[in-house]
C-alpha cells in the first residue's frame, strides 16, 4: 500500500469517487488544496475506496487492505472531522462517505475546531464555490434543496401540506439537534458578519439520523421539539428563509438562511432562479396600499422585491420567477400591502430522497438504464432510514 500513502495520489481517485454522486465537485486546483486541507493521504485513500452504500468495518478492511485496528482508528478521526457518518445500528456499525456539498464542506464549520486552518479554507471555499461549482449545485431542473413556508401568513381559506410546514416536519422528526451555520460561521473567517444580525450559534437545526450522528461527534446538541420550535421563533424574528431537503418524507434539515450569508440563497441571487424549489405560493403586493418604504425590499433573501417609480409614487414589485414564497417578507409590511397567495402548476417535490438522487442523475445524463433499474431498488437515502447493506451499481458518467 506504500504507493498509495507517500503523497498526495489519492486525490484524483477520491475526486473520482466523489463524483458519483448527484451533486459532483467540479475537479480544480482550488478543490484539490481544500481537499487535501480536509483528507491526510490515508484518509483520501480510504475515503476513495468507499462503496456508494452504507458499509461496514470488514467490508472497508476488504476494500482498502488495512487491517481492521488501524482503518477503526481512521474512520473514527473521520467521522469526528465530519468526513463520513457512523451509524450504529443492531450491533454494528455502518460508515458511510458524506458527499462534498451538501456533506464536508459545511462540517468543516459547524464547530469551532483547531485542527484546520479555518481561515485559508474559508476563502479556498468561497472561491470555488464562486468559480467552478455553480453550475454543478444548481445545474439540474430538480434542485436539491427547497423553501419552507411561513405558514402563519397563509390565507386561512388555502390549504397547507404538511411537509411544508417547518413546525410539522420538526414534531415528526422523533430526534432532532442545533448547531453552527456553517456559511455564517465561514463568514466569521473571513472577517464578515450577517447584515440582518443573524447569529451563528444555535441556528441551524437536524434531524433524524443525521442529528443523531452530529450530536454524537460534537457537531450539534441535542433538543427537545419545542426548544427546535423556539429556534424557528427566532428565526422569524430576524426574517430568515427556512431552507430543508428536497424531500416530502423525513427532511433531514431546516437551514435558517439570510440573503448575505447563505451560499444557496445567493445562487438564487445569481440567477439560478430555481436553485432551490419554491412553496406553492408567492408573495404579492397590493399597490395601492405600498407607500414605497423600501422595508420589504430590504427584508427579502433573495432579491425577489425590487423598488419601482419616485417620490410619491415609489412602490414596491415582487419578480414572480425569483421569490421563493417563503414569506419571511410579509411581517415587515406596516401597511397590509403584502401578502401570500397560491400559485397553480407547482411541481411536488420528490417523496424520498433516492427519488431526488434518481432525477438529478437523470437530468445530469448519468444515468444508465440499467443502473436506474438497480438504484430504484437498492439507494438508501443518506441520513435516513436503516442500513440494508446490499450493493449498488456503480454510476457511470
Amino acid at each position: 500500500m506504500g504507493h498509495h500513502l507517500g503523497s498526495k495520489s489519492s486525490i484524483v481517485p477520491l475526486i473520482d469517487r466523489l463524483n458519483k454522486y448527484p451533486i459532483g465537485l467540479v475537479d480544480s486546483e482550488k478543490l484539490r488544496e481544500i481537499l487535501a486541507l480536509l483528507f491526510d493521504e490515508r484518509e483520501a485513500f480510504v475515503a476513495s475506496r468507499f462503496p456508494l452504500e452504507e458499509a461496514t468495518l470488514p467490508e472497508l478492511v476488504r476494500l482498502t487492505q488495512i487491517p481492521a485496528a488501524e482503518l477503526l482508528h481512521v474512520l473514527d478521526r473521520m467521522a469526528d472531522k465530519g468526513l463520513v457518518m457512523d451509524m450504529p445500528y443492531g450491533g454494528e456499525v455502518y460508515y458511510l462517505l458524506l458527499p462534498g456539498l451538501i456533506g464536508f464542506f459545511e462540517f468543516t464549520f459547524m464547530k469551532n475546531r483547531s485542527d484546520l486552518p479555518l481561515e485559508r479554507l474559508a476563502l479556498l471555499m468561497k472561491e470555488y464555490l464562486e468559480e467552478s461549482q455553480a453550475g454543478e449545485f444548481f445545474g439540474s431542473k430538480t434542485p436539491l434543496t427547497r423553501s419552507l413556508l411561513y405558514e402563519e401568513h397563509i390565507p386561512v381559506t388555502s390549504e397547507v401540506t404538511s411537509y411544508d410546514r417547518a413546525r410539522e416536519i420538526i414534531r415528526e422528526a422523533g430526534f432532532g439537534a442545533v448547531g453552527m451555520c456553517y456559511c455564517r460561521h465561514k463568514k466569521e473567517h473571513l472577517d464578515e458578519t450577517c447584515a440582518k444580525g443573524a447569529p451563528v450559534d444555535g441556528i441551524c437545526i437536524s434531524l433524524g439520523s443525521a442529528a443523531r450522528f452530529m450530536a454524537r461527534r460534537g457537531f450539534a446538541e441535542e433538543k427537545s421539539a419545542d426548544e427546535l420550535l423556539a429556534v424557528l421563533d427566532r428565526a422569524r424574528e430576524l426574517n430568515l428563509t427556512h431552507i430543508t431537503d428536497n424531500i416530502r418524507h423525513k427532511p433531514s434539515f431546516i437551514c435558517n438562511c439570510c440573503s448575505c450569508c447563505c451560499e444557496l440563497l445567493a445562487g438564487v441571487q445569481m440567477g439560478y432562479h430555481n436553485g432551490v424549489a419554491k412553496t406553492g405560493f408567492r408573495a404579492v403586493i397590493d399597490t395601492s396600499l405600498c407607500n414605497g418604504c423600501g422595508v420589504c425590499f430590504r427584508a427579502c433573501n433573495v432579491k425577489a422585491i425590487d423598488m419601482q417609480g419616485g417620490g410619491r409614487g415609489r412602490y414596491a414589485l415582487v419578480a414572480d420567477d425569483i421569490c421563493l414564497g417563503c414569506g419571511a417578507c410579509i411581517s415587515t409590511c406596516k401597511t397590509g400591502a403584502l401578502a401570500m397567495a397560491p400559485v397553480t402548476g407547482r411541481e411536488l417535490p420528490p417523496l424520498k430522497r433516492k427519488d431526488l438522487y434518481l432525477r438529478i442523475l437523470k437530468e445530469k445524463r448519468r444515468l444508465t438504464p440499467f443502473v436506474i433499474s438497480g438504484i430504484k431498488k437498492s439507494l438508501r437515502s443518506f441520513f435516513k432510514g436503516k442500513p440494508v447493506n446490499k450493493t449498488i451499481p456503480i454510476i457511470k458518467e
